[in-house]
């Protein structure tokens, strides 16, 4: 059987080498970390040593490490009325930081055409805001456009509010540093860096008090109650350690895959649109349509010849729906509908890129004749 081109990393990424042995090893070990005996003792060193991999990933203390089971709780576990009054969130976030966490509602921050927020906009939005949280992810998970975090912060901050960042799709494609940012809470997720599914983490500035959403046990230093998931967090730890070290040439190696993939779809289909082209991108994120084509056939299409797209972002139960990110940037609905999300990672081969262009070729010809005899039967 041919093997899978797979083109969906920005979904999940394929689990690191060094992840898998930390995860079989924890699970061989076993044991409760909150046991006071010899095995919750070499549970406890586990999590303990992949808190210090993490916070080493992102430049910051241990201690302001929270794991939780992942990006959709850590932003809900972020997204608390008891660190702001006024909740501000752009309009293209993911939908687990639109879902306003335990806010009632919030204030919509738009963006510009190629998929930045509007830095204005939120000016005038924490204009008069009693102590704001706003939210604004690093990169954007559809587009893979870069966000103005660092100024975003300074803005913020200056009107006496916190930013979180929902920052999922940074690591191991650009540089993630917390203070650097000017982040006062950041949200982390393993299975987006080669870690296993079901794992993640929030972190936060040492003067955050957090309000937990789990109640309990005083596991997470009292923040997140529940027993830690030993395995997922060994290998987040052991995925965010192998990051920090080889991100860099990784992240060199899949713009210059994406550069050839982009180079080779506008080829094929020279009315291609590209969306975010003209701003600073992600080096792994193509997110693209063509006038015409609905994204449901061609992402199944794709699939039949043996290559994994996405739709969009993967966070609709299999759901290929509308995409919000697109609609945000003032993309009209047809193009909305078609965009297919292509997004590689430290694995992805020269083959795997080959692999699509074949593939679209044959689809974009498979359109081009059904569309033909469309218009000599008119």
């Amino acid at each position: 059987m041919t093997k899978l081109a797979y083109l969906d990393w920005n979904a999940t990424a394929r689990l690191r080498p060094e992840a898998r042995e930390a995860v079989l090893a924890a699970l061989q070990a076993g044991g409760n970390p909150s046991s006071v005996h010899g095995a919750g003792r070499a549970a406890r060193r586990l999590v303990e040593q992949a808190r210090e991999q993490v916070a080493a990933l992102v430049g910051v203390k241990p201690s302001q490490v929270v794991f939780t089971s992942g990006g959709t709780e850590a932003n809900a576990l972020a997204l608390s009325p008891a660190l702001g009054d006024t909740l501000l969130v752009s309009a293209i976030e993911h939908p687990s930081v639109r879902s306003g966490g335990r806010f009632a509602g919030f204030q919509d921050i738009p963006v510009t055409t190629d998929g930045a927020v509007d830095l204005d906009a939120l000016q005038r939005g924490l204009a008069g805001a009693a102590r704001p949280l706003a939210s604004v992810m690093l990169a954007n998970n559809e587009t893979g456009v870069i966000q103005p975090v660092a100024q975003a912060a300074e803005m913020v901050h200056a009107a006496g509010g916190l930013l979180h960042v929902d920052a999922v799709q940074g690591p191991g494609r650009i540089a993630c540093d917390f203070n650097t940012l000017g982040a006062d809470l950041m949200t982390l997720s393993a299975h987006k860096i080669g870690g296993p599914l079901g794992a993640g983490a929030l972190i936060k500035r040492e003067s955050i008090n957090l309000d937990g959403l789990l109640k309990g046990g005083g596991q997470e230093r009292g923040v997140r109650a529940g027993t830690e998931n030993v395995p997922g967090i060994a290998g987040f730890g052991a995925a965010a350690e192998a990051v920090a070290r080889v991100w860099r040439e990784e992240a060199a190696r899949m713009a210059a895959l994406r550069d050839r993939l982009e180079a080779g779809l506008k080829a094929i289909a020279p009315q291609a649109v590209i969306f975010g082209a003209n701003a600073s991108r992600l080096p792994n994120t193509t997110l693209f349509a063509i006038p015409g084509v609905k994204a449901e056939t061609a992402v199944i299409a794709l699939d039949l010849e043996g290559v994994a797209v996405s739709s969009g972002a993967a966070c609709s139960s299999g759901k290929v729906t509308p995409s919000h990110v697109l609609a945000a940037m003032g993309v009209p609905a047809d193009l909305t509908l078609g965009a297919i999300r292509l997004s590689l990672g430290y694995s992805t081969t020269d083959l795997e890129i080959e692999r699509f262009l074949k593939a679209w070729a044959k689809l974009a010809e498979s359109l081009y004749k059904s569309r033909k005899q469309r218009d000599i039967a008119a």
